[in-house]
C-alpha cells in the first residue's frame, strides 16, 4: 500500500459523492493487499456520523402547523435545519475495530482516538503489521474549530397541496442532475401526508386547537462514476439515503402567531458503495465495497410560525438522535 493511499482514499470516500470531484487511481490499491476488510472498518467508522446525521436531516423541515390547508390550497417552504453531532461521534477507538493487518501507528499525534469527519483536523498515522510500513489517515474537518459548533447545515424544500377531508399531499422532487459530464449524478424524491384526525374524534373536534397525523418519505441517491485507467465498464460509487418519519402533529393559532409541537418517530437508513467489476492483477472483484448504516429513534419538535398575508416564517427545535434547529420561509395560500 502506498503511503497516503488510505487518506486519500478515505476522503474520496467519504467526500466525493458531496462534490463533483473523482476517485485517484489509489483505489486499485485499496482493493488489493488484503487490506479491505480493515479499511472498510476504518471508513464507515471515520463517516459513519456524516451519514446518519444527513439521513436524520431528510426528515426535517416537513410541517409548521397541523392544519391542513383547504381545497386546492397550495404552500411553498424552503427550510435550512442545523444538525448537533454529539462530541462522542467526533472520534472513534481503532482498538474497538478489530483490525487484522492495520494498527495506530507509536507516533500517531491522535493516539487510539481518531477523528471522524466531523472531528479535529489532526493526522492520524497507520501502519501495516507485517511491513511496519506507515501512512496517514483521513483528518477531521474540525468542525467546532471553524465555525464553534459540531453542527451540520441540511436544507429542505418542498410544495404542498390541500386534498378533500382535510388533506394535505407534500412533494419533495429534485430530478437527476449531472455534472462533470454525467460523471456525478444527484437526485432526490419525498413525498408527505397529513391528515386532520381531530375531525374523528367525537368530544374533541370541536375544540380550539388543530391535531393531525403526519406521515413522510425522502430518498436521496447520489453516484459517481470512475475513470481510472485499466479499469473497465461500469465501475461506480453510490450513495443512498432513505428516511421515513411517522408523528402526531398539533397546533394553536393565535392572530398571526401558531404554536405547533410534533411527537413520533424517525426511520432513517443510508448505504455507501462501490460497484461494478474491477481486475485487480489479475483477479476480478465485483461489487467490493457496502456499508449500511442507521439512524432511527423517536423525536419531539416544538416551533412557532408567524404568517404575514400569504407569507410565513418559522423555526422549531427537535430532540432526537441528531437534534436539530430549523428555520425557514414560505407561501401559502388558503
Amino acid at each position: 500500500m502506498k503511503i497516503n493511499t488510505f487518506k486519500r482514499l478515505t476522503c474520496a470516500i467519504a467526500l466525493s459523492l458531496f462534490s463533483t470531484a473523482a476517485f485517484s487511481q489509489d483505489l486499485e490499491d485499496f482493493l488489493r493487499d488484503g487490506y479491505l476488510d480493515d479499511s472498510e472498518k476504518i471508513i464507515g467508522a471515520y463517516i459513519s456520523p456524516l451519514m446518519k446525521s444527513a439521513s436524520v436531516g431528510l426528515n426535517q423541515g416537513w410541517y409548521n402547523t397541523a392544519k391542513p390547508h383547504k381545497l386546492i390550497g397550495i404552500d411553498i417552504t424552503v427550510s435550512v435545519s442545523a444538525l448537533t453531532i454529539p462530541n462522542g461521534q467526533t472520534s472513534f477507538n481503532v482498538d474497538k475495530l478489530n483490525l487484522k493487518n492495520i494498527e495506530i501507528d507509536p507516533s500517531s499525534p491522535t493516539g487510539n482516538r481518531v477523528p471522524t469527519i466531523f472531528g479535529k483536523d489532526e493526522t492520524p498515522v497507520f501502519r501495516e503489521k507485517l511491513s511496519g510500513e506507515t501512512f496517514e489517515g483521513a483528518p477531521g474537518i474540525g468542525l467546532k474549530e471553524e465555525i464553534g459548533r459540531n453542527v451540520v447545515p441540511m436544507p429542505t424544500a418542498q410544495i404542498g397541496i390541500g386534498l378533500p377531508k382535510g388533506t394535505d399531499l407534500k412533494f419533495r422532487y429534485v430530478p437527476t442532475l449531472d455534472f462533470e459530464d454525467g460523471d456525478f449524478q444527484f437526485k432526490l424524491f419525498g413525498i408527505g401526508v397529513m391528515h386532520d384526525v381531530k375531525q374523528w374524534i367525537p368530544g374533541i373536534k370541536l375544540l380550539p386547537f388543530d391535531l393531525s397525523a403526519f406521515v413522510g418519505y425522502t430518498r436521496m441517491n447520489m453516484e459517481m462514476k470512475h475513470e481510472q485507467e485499466g479499469f473497465d465498464g461500469n465501475q461506480r460509487s453510490e450513495l443512498e439515503m432513505n428516511a421515513t418519519t411517522i408523528q402526531g402533529v398539533i397546533s394553536k393559532k393565535i392572530s398571526v402567531l401558531t404554536l405547533y409541537g410534533g411527537l413520533g418517530y424517525n426511520i432513517a437508513k443510508s448505504n455507501i458503495a462501490v460497484k461494478g467489476t474491477y481486475n485487480i492483477e489479475g483477479v476480478e472483484i465485483t461489487n467490493p465495497v457496502s456499508m449500511d448504516f442507521a439512524a432511527s429513534g423517536p423525536r419531539v419538535t416544538a416551533g412557532f410560525r408567524l404568517k404575514l398575508a400569504i407569507l410565513t416564517l418559522h423555526a422549531d427545535y427537535t430532540l432526537q438522535k441528531y437534534s436539530a434547529l430549523t428555520a425557514g420561509v414560505g407561501l401559502s395560500i388558503r
